[in-house]
């Protein structure tokens, strides 16, 4: 069993920053890669960001620049810094750890709200 836990979602003005974090937790074996996606009310999820286990990043095209993933494999968390936030980045965040290469899993966490307000 695998166990993944989001936290440091909250509400935030404009132009503020949070940061992300999550945890993984149980038989992790091979971390593939970890990303962080997101869902708007009335939206599909999106990718926001993503890191594989080497340390390559991909970004939404929407946060270059304003946010930065960065991990640590042998505690097995991913951060998300978010700055100069916009009210278009409220949405609930969720946190994915794909495990496996062969064979790939994803894991989820619950998801965190973040509210950015104008």
């Amino acid at each position: 069993q695998v166990q993944v836990v989001e936290s440091g979602g909250g509400l935030v003005q404009a132009g503020g920053s949070l940061r992300l974090s999550c945890a993984a937790s149980g038989s992790i074996f091979s971390i593939n890669a970890m990303e962080w996606y997101r869902q708007a009310p009335g939206k599909q999820r999106e990718l926001v960001a993503g890191i594989t286990s080497g340390g390559s990043t991909n970004y939404a095209e929407s946060v270059k620049g304003r946010f930065t993933i960065s991990s640590d494999n042998a505690k097995k968390m991913v951060y998300l810094q978010m700055n100069s936030l916009k009210p278009e980045d409220t949405a609930v965040y969720y946190c994915n750890f794909r495990l496996g290469y062969e064979i790939r899993r994803d894991y989820w966490g619950q998801g965190t709200q973040v509210t950015v307000s104008s």
